[in-house]
């Protein structure tokens, strides 16, 4: 076994980005993803906010990374075993009957996307024309968007809060990026369908990351988006296939009733099944989010309770692209002082 070497799980952005970095500090890195290709997540995104950026440009640079040659890139499998001989002796079986090993273990499962069907008052699977903000964005692939019934819609709403923020979901957190990915959106589909009515209903605008604030003010003044403060409370359908939705706007306190051609649920994150497994497997606590717990909210947040056990990106909490990211590489950062013997913190 190369004593220099770290097994990752999961080749989305935090593992592609973290493989690059240890790959290019001179460590061997064993990379383990699912899907048949790298990019996770970022694979179902057309634009990124805040500047418009083609995700694709994204994607063919994280595919660039793991072409490096201290990166072995294992696609379409997944580990069904994990032994921890001690701390810097790790073994992965997976299910294609390869064996792994490594000094350390970087944990990069990510997340999953609500299952907006859970929601039954939203009428998803149910109705035609209800999809998610995952399915809106092939619709920007192909540049056009129609309703089932091949026409153009004229009115659209874009529902906030799916699955984040819920007690009867049990999901308490915020999802941190619906929000600006419904302003996104709306400026986008205001691009390809320049008469449409396009609105955005919301619990709370939350505007936290560098050029958010700005991108939620031009939405309104240059793309005319309305925002209407409220949850939706039930959706019907109606014999034109068209959704009727109920809420109430909560900035004048008054009920509302209208019919939508396109009704498009922002789903928010929730723990991959990959981290629930990974975290079974070596006792990992998870924090109440369901995600995994880092060893300290301040100065491990890449190291988790098992020593040599690493984590980044969505597999500690829902991230947007730039703050994962950048935690890739402060876990890179944490995993070589490990292994080199100079950790700054015990």
């Amino acid at each position: 076994m190369n004593p220099m070497n770290v097994i990752i799980i999961g080749a989305g952005t935090a593992g592609c980005e973290a493989a690059y970095r240890l790959a290019k500090a001179g460590f061997t890195v064993e990379l383990v993803e699912k899907e048949c290709t790298p990019g996770g997540n970022l694979n179902n995104w057309f634009q990124l906010f805040p500047d418009r950026k083609q995700a694709s440009a994204l994607r063919q640079l994280l595919q660039q990374q793991v072409e490096h040659p201290s990166i072995r890139l294992h696609t379409d499998t997944v580990p069904v075993k994990i032994e921890r001989q001690d701390a810097r002796h790790y073994a992965m079986e997976l299910d294609n009957g390869a064996r792994l090993e490594g000094n350390a273990l970087l944990v990069t499962t990510g997340f999953r996307t609500f299952d907006a069907s859970r929601k039954e008052e939203y009428g998803y699977g149910i109705y035609e024309n209800v999809i998610t903000s995952v399915e809106l964005e092939n619709y920007f692939a192909n540049r056009q968007i129609l309703t089932s019934t091949g026409k153009r819609p004229e009115r659209i709403g874009l529902i906030q809060c799916v699955g984040s923020r819920d007690e009867k979901m049990c999901n308490f957190h915020c999802s941190k990026v619906c929000c600006i990915t419904a302003v996104k959106q709306a400026m986008e589909l205001r691009e390809l369908l320049p008469d449409a009515e396009i609105l955005c209903f919301y619990m709370d605008m939350r505007m936290f990351g560098p050029g958010y604030e700005e991108m939620y003010r031009e939405a309104q003044e240059k793309y005319n988006i309305k925002f209407v403060r409220g949850r939706l409370s039930e959706a019907s359908e109606n014999q034109a296939k068209q959704v009727v939705v109920k809420c109430e706007d909560t900035l004048v306190g008054k009920p509302m009733r209208m019919t939508l051609d396109l009704m498009v649920l922002m789903v928010g994150m929730e723990a991959s099944d990959g981290s629930r497994w990974v975290a079974k497997e070596l006792q990992l606590p998870l924090a109440p989010n369901g995600f995994i717990q880092p060893g300290d909210p301040h100065y491990a947040t890449n190291r988790t309770a098992v020593e040599g056990v690493f984590v980044a990106g969505c597999a500690t909490s829902p991230m947007n692209l730039t703050d994962t990211l950048t935690d890739a590489r402060s876990a890179a950062l944490a995993i070589g002082e490990f292994l080199n013997g100079n950790e700054h913190y015990n």
